[in-house]
């Protein structure tokens, strides 16, 4: 296993420098676009309400790898060519804000409807009451289950491998293929991910326990 590493460090630190560039553009795209879906699904326009429904809907049901190969394979043939790393992050990131919009939108109906038209009969604005008001302390509830939706964003980067994203796991599918040594490459991956996963839960945790306390 040290001997896979010293020879190919140079190419699982780059894969993994992918993996966390990918991860962290998907993870702020997917919760702003999933937070806005959540906040439209409660709309009282009939029309938009349906739309982020829709949207939640379709691409919470279909596989993420359809997502992403219509980004590499369908995209170019009519408007715009991505590469492998653009393909899977644009699909992870919408694959994910579906997921976001559904914990959020339960966060956001959990808490108490008072608080809105508080906001409202203060003078806020809608927008206003659901930003200073209404999304902190929804927020704070769905903090364990936007922790999950984070921690298997990541390990869903992985997908890039299968449209030559760079990532960490197209890294590893290479250096196995050139070494055939498959256990210890993967060992090696599974490390990698464990280096951003687990921090990341432990975080998650302690934001729970933090606010539960505040």
């Amino acid at each position: 296993m040290t001997h896979v590493f010293q020879t190919f460090s140079a190419d699982f630190v780059s894969g993994f420098k992918y993996t966390i560039y990918a991860s962290l553009l998907a993870l702020i795209f997917s919760l702003i676009i999933g937070t806005l879906m959540a906040i439209l699904q409660l709309s009282h326009n009939r029309i938009i309400r349906n739309l982020a429904k829709a949207y939640v809907a379709f691409f919470r049901n279909i596989p993420l790898l359809i997502i992403v190969m219509f980004f590499y394979v369908v995209a170019p043939m009519y408007f715009y060519s991505f590469d492998g790393f653009q393909a899977g992050t644009i699909g992870l990131t919408i694959y994910t804000s579906a997921f976001i919009a559904e914990t959020v939108r339960s966060g956001i109906q959990t808490v108490p409807s008072g608080q809105l038209e508080a906001g409202l009969s203060s003078g806020f604005s809608y927008a206003e009451t659901m930003r200073y008001i209404v999304l902190p302390q929804a927020f704070k509830i769905v903090i364990p289950p936007l922790g999950n939706q984070f921690i298997n964003l990541i390990k869903n980067s992985s997908i890039l491998a299968m449209v030559a994203g760079l990532d960490l796991m197209y890294q590893g599918d290479l250096i196995a293929s050139t070494t055939f040594n498959t256990f210890d490459t993967y060992i090696i991956v599974g490390v990698f991910y464990l280096i951003l996963t687990l921090p990341l839960s432990y975080l998650m945790n302690y934001l729970d326990k933090h606010w539960a306390k505040a």
